[in-house]
């Protein structure tokens, strides 16, 4: 099982942030890798359950499962259930916690999965690194210091 696990600071409060992310279909509105997405079937795209169905930008389909959703914790968790990136039993989540001191948001990302074990590192790093500090560095553009 491979863990991979990525923080930030985000200099928003998080109920601004959250009110961003916590759409599950709304990654191509703020991560720069995400070309379209759509919820399959005609879901909310808050309920438990529904399935999000996305493309990216550098090719590529992804279809991930919601498994939960808080707004009261400001938590996401996802499965994804066919991706191009070899992965397996693959389970996020997305949290955001209210920094008190200047009304900021710590940011947590993590995933565990399973994949063949000559691709455990390139992985790791693609998803820690690409895919998850590359949408919390496009959250700090859309929230700049001071704003």
């Amino acid at each position: 099982m491979v863990k991979v696990y990525t923080s930030s600071v985000i200099d928003a409060p998080a109920d601004r942030v959250w009110a961003v992310i916590r759409d599950f279909n709304a990654l191509p509105a703020w991560h720069p890798a995400i070309a379209d997405s759509r919820i399959e079937g005609n879901q909310p795209s808050d309920k438990v359950g529904c399935i999000r169905n996305f493309n990216l930008k550098a090719g590529g389909n992804i279809r991930e499962q919601l498994l939960a959703l808080s707004d009261y914790d400001y938590v996401c968790t996802y499965a994804i259930l066919v991706s191009p990136m070899g992965v397996e039993n693959y389970v996020a989540t997305l949290k955001l916690s209210p920094i008190t001191d200047g009304n900021r948001s710590y940011a947590e990302w993590t995933a565990e999965f399973d994949c063949a074990p000559e691709r455990e590192k390139k992985l790791a790093e693609d998803i820690g690194q690409g895919v998850f500090q590359g949408g919390f560095d496009a959250l700090k553009r859309r929230f700049p210091a001071g704003r």
